[in-house]
């Protein structure tokens, strides 16, 4: 398979331990990149990912500014900064927790906000930059039970809007990938019934798999994107139509 050339590129990637995060990893040094594997936990994931695509592991929780800052620091002179970095409390609203709020709220999308303020100023220096975000399906349509996931998610879209608002005349990209039912850990523990709903609901009647998101990605990283900023690319096999 021919990529578009990320050769020269340092790339951050947040949550790449596993799932999502770690095909986008793979992907981006395939095509040339020096990848930083960001992680807050699986620390053994990380370091095997590292040394299998011959780049490094940090460890930091993204959902504490210092934390992010530092990370970025570690990571050194970014061309790439992809945040994948997440997680789910699912409930409904009238029995959901301040911590099941506050918990998603800080590391979907507060992490965003503190790894992009940490990156912005060098881009913006060098002209020259990419960043992807990935939000989701249900921060487009929502879902129910998952008020503050869809909250955070669709809080990333708007966000990385107004971003590539503010940088596009430095010449750095901000755009959001949106993964829809993808076959991952977190989707492994869901009913067999809302599997097969979601599945339904899927016009290429399958679920994604982590490397269709990662190719999206890719491509927003590469110059074959340099024309597209702000947008929003569906990685949904039709469910958002």
């Amino acid at each position: 398979m021919s990529f578009a050339s990320l050769a020269g590129r340092n790339a951050l990637v947040t949550g790449a331990s596993r799932g999502i995060g770690r095909a986008i990893a793979v992907s981006l040094a395939e095509a040339g990149a020096s990848v930083v594997v960001g992680y807050r936990a699986g620390r053994d994931e990380a370091e095997e990912l590292a040394s299998e695509i011959g780049g490094r592991a940090v460890q930091a929780d993204v959902s504490s500014p210092e934390d992010a800052a530092r990370l970025v620091a570690e990571a050194g002179d970014l061309d790439i900064l992809v945040n994948n970095a997440g997680l789910t409390r699912d409930g409904l609203l009238a029995r959901m927790s301040d911590d099941d709020w506050r918990s998603v709220i800080e590391t979907n999308l507060s992490s965003v906000f503190y790894t992009c303020r940490a990156v912005t100023r060098p881009m913006m220096k060098k002209r020259a930059g990419a960043i992807v975000n990935v939000s989701s399906i249900v921060g487009v349509h929502g879902n129910w039970g998952q008020t503050n996931y869809a909250a955070s998610k669709a809080g990333i879209i708007g966000f990385t809007k107004s971003l590539a608002r503010e940088l596009g005349s430095r010449n750095v990209r901000a755009n959001v990938v949106a993964p829809g039912y993808i076959t991952t850990r977190l989707t492994d523990v869901l009913p067999d019934e809302a599997t097969a709903a979601m599945i339904q609901a899927t016009p290429l009647g399958r679920p994604g798999v982590p490397e269709d998101v990662a190719g999206a990605v890719r491509f927003l990283c590469s110059d074959e994107a340099s024309f597209i900023t702000g947008e929003v690319i569906l990685v949904d096999g039709g469910m958002g139509m």
